[in-house]
């Protein structure tokens, strides 16, 4: 992966929020995020910025959530829509940051903060009501293009023409997309959850649930 080609494409934040979808039903929801010129990014998240579902989102181990841009054009080809800025819900749109080419465990100079991937994002339905598209959530699991989860190495400020610089690559190298293949698609693949299991920059909700799987199949 080229640092030079690395770029920030849009900084978004926003706190939770009602939204309306199908039929006029709601929900609280952090998704809806708005761009800005800069955030002051913290080691639990963009100073800002919020969860509505502390369960299954935010914390030190999700404070950043990144989103490749080159998904973007995919999606809006194939549903024939045009997405808004952040319309994933993540803080940081990038460019040349592909699941398969992102690992576990890297670090990366974002602006004057410091992350460090922790695992796939495991996108929920809400992806698919805030774009009205019910199928757009299978079809993001199916391809594994799920975005990812970042903790904070150094806090800092982050500027919507800030930089990004891979700071340094895992030594596992087990890519965000593999992850993926093996968490959604490959389920019974024992050795493949081992070695995600083996980067200790491994997110603990990941490897609580991927110590679980392979408890169960041990036991037959």
């Amino acid at each position: 992966m080229s640092n030079r080609n690395i770029q920030l494409i849009n900084l978004s934040i926003g706190r939770p929020k009602m939204m309306t979808y199908a039929d006029s039903k709601q929900m609280e929801t952090g998704i809806c995020k708005k761009t800005v010129n800069e955030a002051f990014l913290s080691k639990e998240g963009f100073k800002g910025d919020g969860v509505a579902n502390l369960k299954h989102h935010g914390g030190p181990d999700r404070a950043v959530c990144i989103y490749p841009y080159e998904h973007y054009s995919l999606w809006e080809k194939a549903f024939n829509v045009q997405l808004p800025p952040s319309a994933f819900g993540e803080n940081l749109t990038v460019a040349n940051m592909l699941e398969r080419d992102v690992c576990i465990g890297d670090t990366y100079q974002v602006g004057d903060a410091v992350i460090q991937v922790t695992q796939g994002r495991m996108p929920c339905s809400t992806i698919s009501k805030r774009m009205n598209l019910p199928s757009l959530l299978d079809r993001i699991i199916e391809e594994g293009y799920t975005g990812y989860l970042c903790r904070v190495i150094e806090e800092g400020t982050v500027r919507r023409d800030s930089s990004i610089r891979l700071l340094k690559r895992h030594s596992k190298q087990v890519t965000v997309l593999f992850a993926n293949q093996i968490y959604f698609h490959s389920q019974n693949d024992i050795e493949g959850m081992k070695k995600i299991i083996a980067v200790e920059a491994l997110a603990s909700v990941w490897r609580q649930k991927l110590l679980k799987r392979i408890e169960k199949l041990s036991v037959f």
